[in-house]
């Protein structure tokens, strides 16, 4: 007599039969497989390529002194009054060059510039790796209409499971409660799929890379 059952109940017989029996990993070196072929350019050179192409703005400088001059000559330029900067290792950099900055979040809602840190540069796809373990939080990354991250060729890495890699030898058993990624300004096209930029947070997003 016919077996009189549908393809769907034929379909999950067999997937219960493959479950009961145990079977080997046809495919045990997976994971150590390349997924993409070997880079022929510097990270460096991959992460501008690929921030720029997704509206980042991209700033190489060879020391902390390029920096603030390159700082200078954009902030009178895009005509930046209200910047603010809660990192410590930052705060430093610019008190010992006399830069004006604000320390604390007063008069917050009037916030132009938000510089901030990171966690590391992922050069594959252009992203930057954030964390709320610094002192920036969300706040400043998200609330003013231009964000700055500055960030040292020490971090950056090629791949994501690089950064993790990074996040978890800094941290070890203490890790951030959140980590994420960036990749370009804030954006949507929901509307009449017309791009827009700023849509939930900064319309500019700057990398300021330092030597170092």
């Amino acid at each position: 007599m016919k077996e009189n059952t549908t393809s769907k109940e034929r379909l999950l017989k067999k997937i219960r039969k493959a479950l009961l029996e145990r079977r080997d990993n046809p495919y045990p070196n997976l994971e150590d497989l390349p997924l993409y072929p070997p880079a022929t350019e510097l990270p460096e050179v991959i992460f501008a390529e690929q921030f720029t192409a997704v509206a980042g703005q991209f700033v190489f400088c060879e020391d902390e002194l390029q920096f603030i001059e390159i700082l200078l000559n954009l902030a009178e330029e895009r005509e930046w009054r209200k910047i603010y900067c809660w990192e410590p290792a930052l705060q430093e950099i610019f008190k010992k060059y006399d830069y004006p900055f604000f320390e604390t979040d007063k008069d917050f809602d009037k916030a132009e510039v938000g510089f901030t840190l990171c966690e590391a540069l992922i050069a594959r796809n252009g992203s930057i790796l954030v964390s709320n373990a610094n002192e920036a939080g969300r706040r400043l990354g998200i609330y003013p209409n231009v964000h700055v991250v500055v960030a040292y060729t020490s971090q950056l890495m090629m791949d994501l499971k690089d950064g993790f890699k990074l996040i978890k030898t800094k941290y070890g058993h203490n890790m951030p409660s959140l980590i994420s990624t960036i990749t370009g300004p804030s954006r949507t096209a929901d509307i009449e799929k017309t791009l827009v930029l700023g849509a939930h947070g900064p319309k500019e997003l700057f990398v300021f890379l330092l030597d170092g």
